[in-house]
């Protein structure tokens, strides 16, 4: 196989260089407040086997990867819950099970083996705490130098993960915004190789394993409506990546509906497409579910065009939607799922009664639920 980077927006295509981000054309447009312009993504040719393993589809050799097993987290058969909501071809690709206890493994694993190829020793990020612990966890596997910019209203596991791992932490009297701007300036001055999400290209293409997977556990087939939970929208680019070059391999003829689903109190990637894929100025985000809770989704417009042409749905659901689906998923399926990973199933819950119940669905579920005990608590009534 070989790979290379093409444009997202006006399709140049570029070598794959530690020092290139994004479109020096495209970047070049960027307005201040707005999401990435010229987003890069790994395009490729070659001949990928039917029995391929995910990682065979990566842009860097195995032999750079650290010894850490990410990836290959279990597709769920949730026998009550299907009873229960009369679908009996539900599934739930359980994320969580990856060794830090997010999806976000899947972005640090290639991050980490393209520093290792490139005797990169040193990465920078700033994350509302599932990416940041997850480059901390895989970066010490590695052997690399993680720093870490984390707002201050992190949740404490998710704070304490990335310490336990030995990551540089900077805490940030902000939000996650300004701790992405913060992390930036820092490069700029010392150096290391970017792993912010969507800055870096690798953040979206580490993220397309979890497609893969998807297919090969549906028995090399695709589903017909996949949920995710939507921030920054980088895990919704990767999830369209991965069934994107499963259709340009010839492996699938169809990439699925997907549902990216919202926060109503962080909802600009929902707001930009009933406004003609344009983002106004931003707006506070307020929600629970912190993993996905941005003012700015730096892979905005990457994200929308993804769901304009492949005729995906983005829909809100309000926090309480989520405390409740946190819950249900816990009692019904045995699966504690973060506020964040459980949106995605609260939003399966919202549009239910508009999908054939014999369809096969997958909720994409990309956290666990103990790295947020103060937010799971508002869902249960503790005894005295």
């Amino acid at each position: 196989m070989r790979y290379w980077y093409r444009c997202s927006e006006c399709g140049k295509e570029f070598e794959m260089t530690p020092e290139l981000m994004l479109c020096p054309d495209c970047s070049a447009q960027q307005q201040p407040d707005e999401p990435l312009r010229g987003v890069l993504e790994v395009d490729f040719e070659g001949v990928l086997p039917e029995d391929f393993e995910p990682i065979d589809f990566l842009p860097v050799e195995k032999a750079y990867f650290p010894a850490i097993p990410v990836g290959n987290t279990p597709l769920w058969e949730p026998e009550r819950l299907r009873n229960t909501l009369n679908f009996p071809n539900l599934y739930l690709k359980d994320d969580a099970a990856n060794p830090t206890g997010s999806l976000k493994d899947r972005a640090s694993y290639l991050v980490a083996a393209f520093a290792r190829k490139h005797q990169i020793q040193d990465i920078v990020l700033a994350s509302t705490g599932n990416a940041g612990s997850s480059m901390a966890g895989v970066g010490a596997a590695a052997g690399l130098n993680v720093t870490l910019f984390l707002p201050k209203t992190a949740p404490p596991a998710k704070m304490v993960q990335a310490l336990q791992y030995g990551a540089n932490l900077i805490r940030v009297d902000g939000n996650y915004d300004l701790a992405y701007d913060l992390s930036m300036e820092y490069s700029k001055e010392h150096g290391g190789l970017s792993r912010n999400t969507a800055h870096s290209p690798l953040t979206i293409e580490g993220k397309k394993t979890v497609a893969l997977e998807i297919y090969q556990q549906l028995g090399k087939r695709c589903p017909d409506y996949v949920f995710v939970s939507v921030g920054d929208g980088v895990i919704l680019g990767g999830l369209y990546k991965g069934f994107r070059d499963l259709v340009n391999v010839g492996l699938l003829d169809k990439v699925p509906v997907v549902y990216a689903v919202q926060a109503e109190g962080s909802s600009a990637i929902y707001r930009a497409l009933h406004n003609d894929g344009r983002f106004g100025p931003p707006i506070g985000s307020t929600t629970i579910a912190d993993s996905i809770s941005v003012d700015v989704p730096r892979n905005g417009y990457y994200a929308c065009k993804q769901i304009r042409e492949h005729n995906g749905q983005c829909i809100t659901v309000s926090d309480d939607a989520i405390i409740q689906a946190q819950k249900q998923l816990s009692t019904a399926a045995g699966l504690f799922a973060e506020p964040a990973a459980a949106t995605s199933f609260a939003g399966f819950l919202q549009v239910k009664a508009d999908l054939p119940p014999d369809a096969t669905i997958v909720l994409l579920l990309t956290g666990n639920g103990l790295k947020d005990i103060a937010s799971a608590m508002k869902g249960v009534k503790i005894p005295e």
